[in-house]
C-alpha cells in the first residue's frame, strides 16, 4: 500500500518501541520537510502520535523478513 511501510527492527526493551517510533517518526519528518519545503507551511504536523506495533516472538528473522516481502503491492 502506498500509505504505509512496514519495518522490520530489533529494539532492545531498556529504550521502548515508543521512543524508536518517536525517532523515526521525527527524523522522517524532518528529512521529508527538507526535501519538500511546501510541507512546512501546508502540514502542522507530518504524522499522529498513533502507531502499531507487533511482536514475532522467536521467529526467525528470515521468515519475519519473507513475510514483509510478501506484503508488497497488497
Amino acid at each position: 500500500m502506498p500509505d504505509h511501510v512496514h519495518l522490520v527492527v530489533e529494539v532492545d526493551p531498556q529504550f521502548g518501541v515508543h521512543r524508536l517510533v518517536k525517532a523515526v517518526k521525527g527524523r522522517s519528518s524532518r528529512v521529508l520537510r527538507e526535501e519538500f519545503p511546501h510541507l512546512k507551511s501546508r502540514l502542522p504536523t507530518l504524522w499522529t502520535n498513533s502507531y502499531f506495533v507487533a511482536t514475532v516472538g522467536g521467529a526467525p528473522p528470515a521468515a519475519v523478513e519473507r513475510y514483509v516481502e510478501q506484503q508488497k503491492g497488497r
